[in-house]
């Protein structure tokens, strides 16, 4: 299970470490693409492909489903780690998620997102505002 949120860094080469205890989970590769909100969603391997076989049978006759299939499968990357547990962060998705030094990574328990440290800050603020809304929303869907 991801999860939590961790402060880190990219390097001047591109690359970004991730957490100590998600590295096992990311040991066999992982996939990078663009995410919800402005940030980027990295998930395992195995995870990625259950995610991609849904987008894939979606019905193509919608404009809607083919935009989101679009966002998430022709902006993936497969990426590896490294040694030292870094992966490469693709120039166009850290455009994408205006990703600059200082990076937010949390987990959301089958993928790990990325966000750039002053987004993450204002995303999370208005979230916490609107907290009472938001579960009062999911209380509708019984959660």
């Amino acid at each position: 299970m991801l999860i939590g949120e961790y402060n880190h860094s990219i390097d001047t080469k591109g690359r970004m470490a991730l957490p100590i205890k998600f590295r096992q989970v990311f040991k066999s590769g992982a996939v990078i693409t663009r995410g919800l909100d402005n940030c980027l969603f990295i998930y395992p391997k195995n995870d990625w492909k259950k995610l991609a076989d849904k987008l894939a049978a979606l019905p193509i006759g919608q404009a809607k489903t083919r935009a989101f299939a679009r966002l998430m499968l022709a902006g993936a990357m497969d990426v590896s780690l490294d040694k030292q547990g870094r992966v490469n962060l693709p120039d166009y998705l850290t455009t994408y998620a205006k990703l600059k030094k200082k990076v937010i990574i949390t987990g959301l328990y089958d993928r790990l997102e990325i966000w750039d440290e002053n987004e993450w800050t204002k995303y999370s603020k208005q979230t916490e505002t609107n907290s009472s809304d938001i579960a009062e929303a999911l209380g509708e869907l019984g959660v």
